[in-house]
């Protein structure tokens, strides 16, 4: 009935439906955009042994550098709303030869694409012994 008193109060107007304010940000939106800065200036910098910006890190940087403190998981959050996302690196070796391996998808995947059925065996028998 709280919705039947308000329009007889206020009419239509007090009964029109309002976002709800929630809790207000901890950082500002200075503060977000140097966060920003910071992250694009990259992990090295700070201190990290690697480039991968984890969501540990980040808290880290934030209490450092505004004096906030933020659970890890917001601060997936907080990026996201920031327009970045989750990304996973690739596991590359280190002595990866990128030369060579163009050589190899020149050279040798297309005679191996071509073949019936890719790199399956051609020979039932030789896939599985107990069929012999």
């Amino acid at each position: 009935m709280r919705w039947w008193d308000a329009f007889q109060r206020g009419g239509k107007q007090a009964i029109k439906s309002r976002p709800t304010p929630g809790r207000p940000p901890r950082l500002t939106g200075k503060q977000k955009t140097r966060l920003v800065q910071y992250l694009l200036a990259g992990a090295v910098p700070r201190g990290y042994q690697t480039e991968l910006w984890t969501t540990l890190r980040i808290v880290e940087l934030i209490q450092k550098k505004f004096g906030i403190r933020y659970h890890r998981d917001h601060v997936g959050r907080l990026l996201h709303s920031l327009g970045w996302s989750c990304q996973k690196p690739e596991r590359r070796a280190i002595q990866r030869k990128e030369a060579a391996i163009e050589e190899w998808k020149r050279r040798d995947w297309p005679r191996i694409k071509n073949t019936p059925r890719g790199w399956a065996p051609i020979s039932p028998s030789s896939a599985n012994p107990a069929s012999s």
